[in-house]
Order: structure tokens, then sequence, then C-alpha cells
């Protein structure tokens, strides 16, 4: 049976494409007219815009049936309205923020709101040099871990709301009884690069700069799916693991996850694609060499200030040796100590998936430079 390749790759591409220019149209069109409440990749937020408030519903990502909170929006500059629905009432746009994470920050940098940032936890994880500098200075408070942060320094600064990435089963301890807002913020828990990267249209409502944080993500919807397309024509797919063995325990991104979806993208096949986790999976090392012994690619992110190397990884754990990836000298690395991916991996997902095109299919990205990723050196 002859099977023609050209014919059925234009086919696929056409259809492709066809969905690709009806999505960014419809976003287009959102902007134009100010119809915020059409959510395009996200499942975890929607908005309803209404004459005198915008209510922000955000989903419970760990049960779908449920709501895990609403807010209600009201411009500082408009009256409050007599009548408002149940939620957490927020008055636009907040100019004394804290944000529990790196991510938070990121976005609020994207559409120009990190000013109003006056505390932050954890900000040795935090690799902005705005964030850095103003710790440094005093400007910004270093409240300490984000499972625990100092309420004295949060009574002091006397934020008006806290950005959190809320875990199931977790609150927020005493910190919940000050009175602030809390913006949970579960963006981490989206199945898709885009669906992640459009809860920055979420965020921006809060500082109104949501008609900004549209023309944004519609840019990075363009670059990324023209990537996307560009490394979904290839024919063959390299098979590829990620990350190493830790405490006896080998994490892998599960195959709902929006890191898998990123290695498909890009035009890899991910060998726990058919597992329908959108977390990690925590695997023994026996577990991963059985299913990924032959794989072309191996990805590892690591922080250190020194490079890593097969010397150095094989020192290490002995037992990598095993891998073909390994034999081949075929790993890929990424320093995130000394890269910005943490940063824009939730805010610029074309940026990511450049590199990872770059790594699967060098012939397609051949005047490249990647932003993250190097080769490991012998």
């Amino acid at each position: 049976m002859k099977i023609y390749i050209p014919v059925i790759l234009f086919f696929f591409l056409s259809f492709f494409s066809c969905q690709k220019k009806e999505r960014i149209e419809n976003l287009q069109i959102a902007e134009q007219v100010n119809i915020s409440d059409s959510v395009y990749y996200a499942e975890g937020f929607r908005i309803e815009r209404h004459a005198d408030y915008t209510l922000a519903t955000v989903r419970n990502p760990w049960d779908s049936k449920l709501v895990l909170q609403r807010y209600v929006l009201v411009p500082k500059a408009s009256a409050l309205p007599e009548s408002l629905p149940e939620g957490i009432l927020i008055r636009t746009p907040l100019e004394r923020t804290v944000c529990y994470g790196s991510v938070q920050c990121s976005f609020l940098a994207e559409f120009g709101a990190l000013e109003t940032v006056i505390g932050v936890c954890e900000p040795q994880y935090i690799n902005i040099p705005y964030i850095q500098e103003n710790i440094k200075s005093g400007l910004i408070a270093n409240l300490g871990q984000s499972a625990n942060p100092n309420i004295e320094k949060i009574m002091l600064i006397e934020p008006e709301a806290l950005f959190t990435a809320p875990i199931e089963g977790l609150g927020y301890g005493q910190v919940a009884k000050l009175g602030v807002p809390f913006i949970e913020c579960v963006d981490y828990m989206e199945s898709s690069p885009l669906g992640r990267a459009e809860w920055i249209r979420f965020l921006a409502l809060f500082f109104e700069k949501d008609v900004f944080a549209d023309s944004l993500f519609r840019n990075t919807v363009e670059v990324y799916e023209k990537y996307q397309a560009i490394a979904n024509a290839v024919i063959e797919r390299p098979t590829v693991m990620t990350e190493t063995i830790y405490n006896g325990v080998w994490y892998v991104p599960g195959g709902n996850s929006y890191i898998a979806q990123f290695l498909c993208d890009a035009g890899a096949d991910y060998l726990w694609k058919d597992n329908k986790s959108s977390g990690s999976l925590a695997l023994s090392f026996e577990a991963v060499l059985e299913k990924a012994e032959k794989a072309n690619c191996w990805l590892i992110k690591h922080n250190n200030p020194d490079a890593l190397t097969y010397n150095n990884l094989i020192k290490e754990y002995p037992n990598y040796g095993f891998f073909d990836a390994y034999k081949q000298k075929n790993i890929y690395l990424c320093n995130t100590g000394t890269t910005p991916y943490y940063e824009e991996l939730p805010v610029h997902p074309d940026r990511i998936l450049k590199d990872m095109v770059w790594i699967f299919h060098p012939e397609l990205m051949q005047d490249y430079k990647p932003r993250y990723y190097v080769k490991m050196n012998e």
C-alpha cells in the first residue's frame, strides 16, 4: 500500500493552520471588542465582565466540580455597586502586593506591574534583577519561606493582596487571619504550555492591564504555534527522557503535563506520553532504565555554578552509563541558576519551545542560538 506523505502532510498542515488562524483571530476579536470572558487555552479560570464589576473565577484543579475562589473586581475610581455577587472584593488596580514565588513576579514583570511588589517569599529563587536589587536596598521585604512567611513583616508592609500558588490540602496558617486577600494562582496545574501562559490575562485584571496582557499573550501564541507547526511537520521523532535521580527517586513529567506537551510540540516522542498524570511521576531507577535505556535524547535541568560534564555525571551515579543517550553523548543541559528558565517558562513557552525544537531537530534551526539549553561537554 502506497502512502502519499506529501498529500497527507499538506492536509495535516492545512487543518492545523486553520485551527491556529481561528484561535488567533478569535483572540484578536476579543481584544478589539473587550470580550474578556473568552478563555482559549487555560482550563483553570474564567472571566465574566459586567457593567460595573468583573468576576474572575478560579476552578479547583483537584476537583473540577468545585470552585477554588471567586474575585469581584471593582475599579477604585468607581463607586462600589450596591449589589455584587459572592466573592472576594478587590479594588483595582492593586498598588501594594506580595508574591509568594518567582512565577507570580514573572507575570507581573511582563505586563509592567512589578513596581507594586513590596514583599516576596524565598527571594533567593527569584532570578529577576529588579527584585534582587530592591531586596538589597530594603524596598522589597524578604518574607522568608512561602510555607511559613513572616507574619510581622506582612503586617508592617500592609499589602493589598498576596499572590500565591496553593497546594492541595495545605492552608495558609496564621497569615490567613490577617484578612489580606489571597490571589490563588494554579497556573502550574494546566496541561498545556499555552494554557499556563494564558494566566497572564487573569493576573493582569487585578492591575487593569488586561488589554496589554491580551496583546502580549496573542504574540506568544503566534510564535509558539509557528514553531509547533515547523516541528510537527517532521516524519521522525527522537525519543526523549528527562532529569536525573534524586535521593533514590527519579521524577519525570506525567504524560498529561505541560512539560510532556512541550516535548510533543517540539517534535519529540516522549516515552511517558501515554501516562495520564498532569503532575510528576516518582519512579525507581529500574523503572526509568526499563523504559528509557534506548532513548535518543536526554534533557537535564540543574542548578550548579560549575559545569556538569559526562565525567561528573557518571561519578555522581555510575548507573547513568547504561543509557544510550549517555553512551552516544546526546545529553542537553539547562542550568536554571544561570538562565531565566523558571522565570520565563510560564510566561514565554514560545522561547522554551524554540530551544527544544533546536535540540530535537537541529536541521530546522541551523542559525538559532539556544537561550537555555546547551549540549553537555565531555
